[in-house]
């Protein structure tokens, strides 16, 4: 499993996000304190509201290319 976290400051990157991750065969799944959405859903992560630093979970050892694609969103 890998952690990272990923920030997001407009709807529009939520997209972005969604549509790159979903290209993926990975579970992800994105969490908040107690709250956990899948990373795949636009709803789900627009409910865990902007400018948060969320912790990304996929469930998969090598996903680099996935790390590579999503390094935009990485929380510095």
């Amino acid at each position: 499993m890998n952690n990272l976290k990923v920030v997001f400051n407009s709807p529009s990157e939520i997209l972005d996000f969604v549509n790159t991750v979903e290209k993926y065969p990975y579970a992800m799944d994105l969490k908040k304190g107690r709250i956990i959405v899948d990373a795949k859903s636009v709803l789900g992560i627009m409910s865990i509201g902007l400018k948060n630093q969320i912790e990304l979970k996929v469930y998969e050892e090598n996903c680099d290319d996935l790390r590579k694609e999503i390094s935009k969103f990485v929380a510095a």
